[in-house]
């Protein structure tokens, strides 16, 4: 007989750990299924560390379980708490930096702590529903193995799960670039002859040894990637990064644009000892399908700040679409915070299952502001914890009194729409 469980989540990003981790705490039982060999995902795998934003317009409007493994996290390296009134600039947002190795152990501790079982290494094959709950066929590292699940959470980031059940996903015809994370060192940023690097750099690009947009989305500025050692600068351009395929040939592309940049800079005066420091694991992907929900959240939605009816949390960050080499922005009006329905987290045609993460419903320029990581782990939380009512009073998940799930998410110190 295949092992039962009330929720199974698959992705341990920031979204999945922290539904898996709400779902527990709620006394679901509980598996949370994670292909890489640690928790975290992008602010992990990609180094994106430096979540954004659980505050708005000088106020906290995302918190929870999400924020509590943030604020241990900054509590362990001996890092303040943010202050609320940063986030009262242009765009009333506020990143907050995290050490991604202690945020990474610290979920481990949090997700065990609940009773949630975790299978690292492992990656969902398919998936069937057969009115009661789900067959979920894993993929682990000895073979297939089926376990049965009330409730299915899918925070895979590319709805792959909702995918495999056969639900409707929706695809863009193009996508944004991802970013390969990249630190570099040996040189004196001050000391350095910019214009005839970027002469270089240009002459190198038109001779096709080099991409524009290997060094970011400054319209091919060198001074943009040396002047910082580096970060989250290289666009990783015309990629898909949905499936097997197309997301090792990002990785690929990836490590292969560093070494470019590696190559030719080290030819240039000042920049003949630059070494690498650091680079991620993988490329962080911005953009690729997300689920048919039973509601679409719009730019209009969201950049009103629309309170739907069903809404179980907020969102707070600037419309942020990056093209091969910039990025558009376009702020929030002034004292604006949108909020995310739960409609949005449902796949249209589906039963006993959930999204979570950036692969919710909505138009592109909306998905391109929720689609940030303290989003992913208020609507993460959203989604354990109407799994684990759903899975206790044997319903659908889109059946779960409202009520009763903004009460449990409260009880977890999340912050419900209509209390900021």
């Amino acid at each position: 007989m295949p092992r039962e469980y009330d929720v199974v989540v698959v992705g341990g990003g920031t979204a999945g750990v922290v539904a898996a981790v709400q779902a527990g705490r709620a006394g679901a039982r509980t598996l949370l299924v994670e292909r890489a060999g640690v928790l975290g995902g992008t602010m992990v795998t990609a180094a994106i560390h430096y979540p954004a934003s659980f505050h708005a317009w000088g106020r906290q409007v995302i918190a929870g379980i999400g924020w509590e493994l943030v604020r241990k996290t900054l509590e362990e390296t001996g890092r303040p708490l943010p202050d609320p009134a940063a986030s009262t600039g242009a765009a009333g947002l506020l990143h907050v930096e995290v050490d991604r190795a202690v945020f990474a152990a610290l979920a481990d501790d949090a997700v065990l702590d609940a009773g949630v079982e975790m299978l690292l290494h492992t990656m969902p094959a398919a998936a069937k529903y057969d009115g009661s709950g789900w067959d979920l066929t894993l993929c682990t590292k000895t073979g297939l193995e089926t376990v049965r699940a009330k409730v299915l959470a899918d925070c895979t980031g590319d709805a792959n799960l909702v995918a495999l059940a056969g639900l409707p996903v929706r695809r863009v015809e193009v996508r944004q670039p991802g970013t390969l994370f990249v630190t570099v060192g040996g040189y004196d940023p001050g000391t350095l002859d910019y214009p005839a690097i970027q002469a270089a750099f240009d002459g190198a690009v038109a001779a096709g040894r080099l991409k524009k947009s290997d060094v970011g989305w400054d319209n091919g500025s060198v001074e943009f990637f040396l002047r910082s050692y580096g970060g989250n600068r290289i666009h990783v351009v015309d990629i898909d990064g949905t499936d097997s395929v197309t997301r090792t040939a990002a990785e690929i592309e990836g490590r292969r644009a560093m070494l470019r940049l590696l190559r030719f800079f080290r030819t240039q005066k000042g920049l003949q000892d630059l070494r690498i420091e650091f680079f991620a694991d993988e490329c962080g992907i911005r953009e690729t399908v997300t689920i048919e929900g039973r509601e679409t959240i719009s730019a209009q939605d969201y950049e009103t700040g629309r309170v739907w009816e069903d809404a179980v949390c907020y969102s707070h960050y600037c419309v942020d679409i990056h093209c091969d080499t910039y990025v558009f922005h376009r702020n929030l009006p002034e004292g604006v915070c949108a909020t995310i329905p739960l409609g949005a987290m449902l796949p249209a045609g589906g039963q006993g299952i959930i999204a979570a993460g950036r692969c919710i419903s909505g138009d592109r320029e909306a998905h391109s502001a929720y689609r940030v990581e303290a989003t992913c782990m208020a609507t993460g939380q959203a989604a354990g914890a109407a799994a684990a009512l759903a899975a206790q009073a044997g319903i659908d998940v889109g059946d779960v009194p409202l009520d009763q799930l903004r009460s449990l998410l409260r009880d977890h110190g999340a912050i419900v729409p209509g209390e900021v």
